[in-house]
């Protein structure tokens, strides 16, 4: 199973939980998120975990960018590590 790579870009937390340029590598464990942004994370994690690619503008690509339903507080990057 791949390994994820997620990282704060942009962090306006109302609970001070992110800063920008926090990282958190996922392998078999859910990382310290807050349920909400992890819950919009997850369907992205999980298919880059497993092999798959997302769509990407006209292309298609191992990442992804993800922001907390709170008002798009988070913004959140992912990528695959090898």
């Amino acid at each position: 199973m791949a390994k994820v790579k997620l990282t704060v870009t942009e962090s306006h937390c109302r609970s001070g939980y992110f800063k920008s340029g926090d990282t958190f590598i996922v392998e078999d464990l859910c990382p310290p998120l807050c349920h909400e942004l992890w819950n919009v994370a997850y369907p992205y994690v999980f298919a880059l975990q497993n092999g798959g690619t997302l769509d990407a503008g006209e292309g298609k690509a191992r990442t992804f960018t993800c922001r907390c339903p709170d008002e798009c507080r988070v913004v959140l990057s992912g990528e695959v590590v090898e």
